[in-house]
């Protein structure tokens, strides 16, 4: 499905000093060194206590830094053909930060940034036999523990975004939240499935950027796992429409990322 996200992507400087923050909090085993690539940095996976896999770790070089990379989680979206992608994509303002590139039974694959310079990929997936069909997602479901259950963009012009994501991948703004200072909160669909919303209430001070929120059992056990584990709450948890409790925070690298659960009863 055009849009829907394929991967995740943690984006780290030390993939051993994050590990056992994941493991505590959302139960994954993330690889401490993983393939060199050719740019020098290290690329491992993170899988799933079931052994399937809920996305990858970048180990940044010392390049990437120097050249402005920071701790950050990534976000790859479904497209029916990269290249064509990233024509549209520069048609509607954004920027090619790596061109596309294919490898062997992956797929082929883009970063851009868009109108906002916030980073994303776009990827045509080529899954390897046996495995999800093309354009299906093993690491977003939005009721599965361990899974990405919402994908939120912090951004400064909600309109602005909507109007380059809706029209790059088709998706659907369903509904508004109106929010504090007349920021906006726009529900975000691809056909009928909740992909999660596009926020106006960025502060100025921190760049543009998608945030994951991973679906934990018990959202309170998460907290008291993020802070045990060397990472930091920002917000919450707090209650949203529809039951759910959420939190905001970072881990212990210093990438955002957000939790979503229940209570406990």
């Amino acid at each position: 499905m055009a849009g829907i996200p394929l991967w995740y992507e943690l984006m780290t400087t030390d993939a051993a000093k994050v590990a056992p923050f994941y493991s505590e909090v959302l139960g994954w085993s993330v690889a401490t060194s993983g393939d060199r690539l050719p740019n020098g940095a290290r690329y491992g996976m993170i899988d799933r206590a079931d052994g399937s896999q809920a996305g990858g770790v970048l180990t940044m070089s010392e390049d990437m830094r120097e050249h402005g990379a920071r701790p950050s989680w990534l976000i790859y979206f479904n497209v029916d053909d990269t290249d064509e992608a990233c024509a549209m994509a520069q048609q509607l303002g954004a920027t090619i930060q790596m061109q596309p590139v294919t490898m062997e039974n992956v797929g082929q694959m883009a970063m851009l940034t868009d109108p906002q310079g916030t980073l994303f990929y776009v990827m045509t997936p080529t899954p390897p036999e046996g495995s999800e069909p093309e354009g299906e997602s093993s690491v977003f479901g939005p009721e599965t523990v361990g899974y990405c259950a919402w994908n939120e963009l912090n951004t400064q012009n909600a309109d602005e975004q909507e109007a380059f994501y809706s029209q790059l991948f088709s998706w659907e703004v369903t509904g508004e939240m109106p929010m504090p200072d007349g920021h906006t909160y726009k529900f975000v669909n691809i056909g009928d499935v909740p992909l999660g919303a596009i926020s106006s209430m960025k502060p100025e001070s921190m760049p543009s950027q998608w945030l994951p929120y991973f679906r934990v059992a018990d959202i309170d056990a998460a907290k008291g796992a993020v802070e045990a584990n060397g990472g930091k709450v920002e917000l919450g948890p707090h209650e949203v429409p529809g039951g759910d409790h959420i939190l905001v925070g970072f881990d212990p690298d210093g990438a955002a990322l957000g939790l979503v659960g229940k209570k406990a009863d």
